[in-house]
């Protein structure tokens, strides 16, 4: 009996993610230049998922 395909692993389904986490926004605006070390991690500006 095969598996209903919404219950499969998000890794196999290769679904684009929309919204980041905060940890992968941080990174993105710290490599724009964006954030420093320091600033707070709250209230963070909008960014785009990388394509």
């Amino acid at each position: 009996m095969s598996q209903h395909r919404s219950l499969r692993a998000t890794s196999t389904l290769g679904a684009k993610r929309n919204v980041l986490k905060r940890y992968e926004r941080v990174a993105l605006l710290s490599a724009k230049g964006q954030w420093k070390t320091g600033d707070r991690v709250t209230g963070l500006r909008k960014t785009k998922p990388p394509v």
